[in-house]
């Protein structure tokens, strides 16, 4: 239960750094920042990736 009320938590403050426009808006560019290092890891890994989807056809590492 803690886990969940700490994430729920983190999750307003979040809300309220976006809302302040003093703050700098990272928070709105973190998930732009996590997908262009989802395209990198998988560009690098672009061979490991191909092995694995010869056994299993169309699979792609999950996007967090």
């Amino acid at each position: 239960m803690h886990v969940a009320y700490s994430a729920i938590q983190q999750f307003s403050a979040a809300e309220e750094n976006c809302n302040n426009p003093t703050q700098p808006d990272e928070l709105m560019h973190e998930p732009m920042l996590r997908y262009h290092g989802y395209q990198a890891a998988c560009q690098k890994l672009n061979k490991e990736i191909a092995a694995i989807q010869q056994y299993l056809p169309g699979w792609m590492p999950a996007f967090r």
